[in-house]
């Protein structure tokens, strides 16, 4: 963490404290990683983590979740002591709940954070497409509340706020660095047309609430409020819940920071990293990794996809990358809003097909290196991309079917449960739902803004901070290094971290 080079970067953010939320997050933890290793001169770092059923507090969870992460391996590796100070010095953890008033802190405590920082970075979502209407309001648009007040209550704090390029709903086309006007429904807008979604909340929590008089189970709660997501999602010109509510989340940030530095940074479908910390580097399944693993596991040999459709996918890297230069945004020009959009454009992007070929080859010619994905079994030749139409058609057929003859069996007393074959037909139906969206695109996400951002930061061609995907090479990143990585991090368990042996000697002597 040495001898770091002298960059606009650098100067701006160096001496800064911030406070970033969502580092228990994949982006989150790469964005950490990447800030302790190319800008070790920031003050502080303060991270909003809150406690679980595990881990009371945010401390013992940073301990046990992110401190352990492999994401580390490269600085622990460079200089360990280094990494430990860093994070015994610099690190401070906050414990608290993004969506709760003042993130469940007291008065004082929330007065307190917010002279302890110069910026906000806000990480935190939830990225589930289908999740229930309730917690998509709270964590993606209404926890937002929070942000502005303690922004407000520092003395207009700045604030990045990393939202999606999805926001953009059932629009089509050229999708620039902009807010567009919603698909099928028109919102108010005050006399400078920023878009008011006080009142559209208000109606959503009232359907919310007369849902919640029907006094239904858990599980059909559970469900009728995912299904109230997708719908309302529908009607105002969104795929999914979560598309929905962060757009909204942009809105109100818009609206209520107005006057106020705001950097708003949109990334594509994020994946594993492309050079940093290393190559392939990812946690946990990602959108493109569901339909993988089921291809790998034999689940699933046809998907609804467009074979010549771009499926827009930026590494994880470029994303925090993206996150930093806009930060910097906020010192070198104080008071602006800017919309910033981080994805493929502007290298080869592969089509969907091309990039199950890549997958394809790899799994055929190398499956025994990756034992863990493919259970050393050879994979199938073929991956059938087809229409919505043909494919809910085949499996729905299918599925009726298996479940007529499963309830047979049970009225005759014979096992009811689901065969495999009928678990992956299950599988199939429950991908196709979630992501056929996703595999027929209708439109094109524009970088000129970043790419513009990236030269006026001077990080374009070999900047520390590379946001360009131009050189990106996709057979090598997707077809290799993504199933690497996912082999040997996403597949991998980490162990609660401890301190090293030097460490624990300059504490007790220090005692």
């Amino acid at each position: 963490m040495n001898n770091i080079k002298r960059t606009i970067v650098n100067e701006n953010l160096s001496g800064k404290r911030l406070l970033i939320t969502g580092c228990t997050g994949f982006l989150g933890k790469v964005l950490l990683e990447k800030i302790i290793r190319s800008i070790p001169d920031v003050a502080d770092i303060h991270l909003l983590v809150r406690g679980n059923f595990k881990y009371k507090t945010g401390k013992e969870r940073f301990n046990a979740e992110i401190a352990t992460s492999s994401v580390f391996n490269r600085l622990k590796a460079d200089d360990i002591e280094a990494f430990e100070s860093f994070c015994e010095h610099k690190i401070h953890v906050v414990t608290g709940e993004l969506t709760e008033p003042k993130f469940g802190l007291t008065e004082n405590d929330f007065s307190a954070l917010s002279s302890k920082i110069d910026v906000i970075v806000n990480s935190a979502a939830s990225v589930n497409f289908r999740e229930e209407l309730d917690k998509a309001l709270k964590i993606n648009t209404l926890c937002l509340e929070n942000i502005v007040s303690l922004s407000q209550l520092g003395g207009n704090l700045p604030v990045v706020q990393v939202s999606t390029c999805f926001v953009h709903g059932l629009n089509k086309g050229e999708i620039h660095e902009e807010v567009l006007a919603p698909a099928n429904i028109n919102f108010p807008r005050d006399e400078n047309g920023v878009y008011l979604i006080e009142s559209v909340v208000d109606k959503l929590q009232v359907k919310i609430a007369r849902l919640a008089k029907k006094k239904l189970s858990g599980e059909q709660f559970k469900e009728a409020l995912v299904q109230l997501g997708i719908e309302q999602s529908n009607r105002y010109g969104w795929n999914d819940t979560y598309t929905f509510t962060k757009w909204m989340g942009e809105q109100l940030l818009i609206e209520k920071l107005q006057g106020q530095s705001l950097s708003i940074l949109r990334p594509s479908v994020i994946e594993s990293t492309l050079n940093g910390p290393v190559p392939g580097w990812i946690e946990g399944v990602k959108v493109a990794d569901a339909v993988i693993f089921a291809y790998a596991r034999g689940k699933i040999a046809y998907f609804p996809a467009d074979p010549k459709g771009v499926i827009d996918i930026v590494p994880a890297d470029i994303v925090a990358n993206g996150v930093i230069l806009a930060m910097t945004k906020l010192f070198v020009a104080p008071g602006e809003h800017n919309i910033y959009q981080c994805c493929g454009r502007g290298s080869e992007q592969p089509t969907t097909s091309q990039l199950v070929d890549f997958l394809i080859e790899e799994g055929q010619l190398n499956y025994k290196n990756y034992p863990k994905l493919f259970k050393n079994k050879k994979p199938s030749k073929t991956f059938n991309l087809v229409s919505k139409r043909l494919f809910g058609s085949i499996v729905k057929t299918v599925d009726v079917a298996l479940n007529t003859k499963q309830h047979l069996k049970s009225l005759f007393g014979f096992e009811s449960e689901k065969t495999t074959f009928h678990k992956n037909i299950t599988t199939a139906l429950q991908l196709s739902t979630v992501f056929s969206f996703y595999g027929f695109p209708t439109y094109r996400f524009r970088n000129d803004k970043l790419i513009s951002l990236a030269a006026e930061m001077g990080e374009l061609g070999a900047g520390e901070f590379q946001v360009d995907p131009s050189d990106i090479d996709w057979k090598q990143y997707f077809g290799k290094n993504h199933v690497a990585g996912i082999e040997q991090y996403a597949l991998k368990e980490t162990k609660v971290y401890s301190l090293n042996k030097s460490q624990k000697r300059r504490k007790r002597e220090a005692a």
